[in-house]
């Protein structure tokens, strides 16, 4: 069983950056593809960002594209998303998944193993 806990959501400022932490315990997830998505109120879930194992291979949503970077230290078990130039839009629940495998067929469809309780990000215009 793999536990996952986002951290480093909060508040900030249109234009502002942000860098969010998925640790993971339990089994390892260093043979993971690993995955961000976000929920807004009232808007469905959807795919952010993804990396596979080791990290070779990343991938974006074209909301996010250019803005964002996500990265992994899996000595630690650690994924990070590094948003920057935030937008009032980019204000929704953050979560953090795991897949059983090193890759995936499609990282935006949702199809994880393990997902985080969340953190809440809030982008003020």
């Amino acid at each position: 069983q793999v536990h996952l806990a986002e951290s480093g959501g909060g508040l900030v400022q249109a234009g502002g950056s942000l860098r969010l932490s998925c640790g993971a315990s339990g089994e390892t997830i260093r043979t993971s593809a690993m995955g961000w998505f976000r929920q807004a109120p009232g808007k469905e879930r959807e795919f952010v960002a993804a990396i596979s194992w080791p990290g070779v291979s990343t991938y974006y949503a074209a909301s996010v594209q250019g803005r964002s970077t996500i990265s992994r230290d899996n000595a630690k078990n650690t994924m990070y998303l590094q948003m920057n130039s935030l937008k009032p839009e980019d204000t929704a629940v953050y979560y953090c998944a795991a897949a059983r495998t090193p890759v995936m067929v499609d990282y935006s469809s949702g199809d994880y193993a393990y997902w985080g309780q969340g953190t809440q990000v809030t982008v003020s215009s």
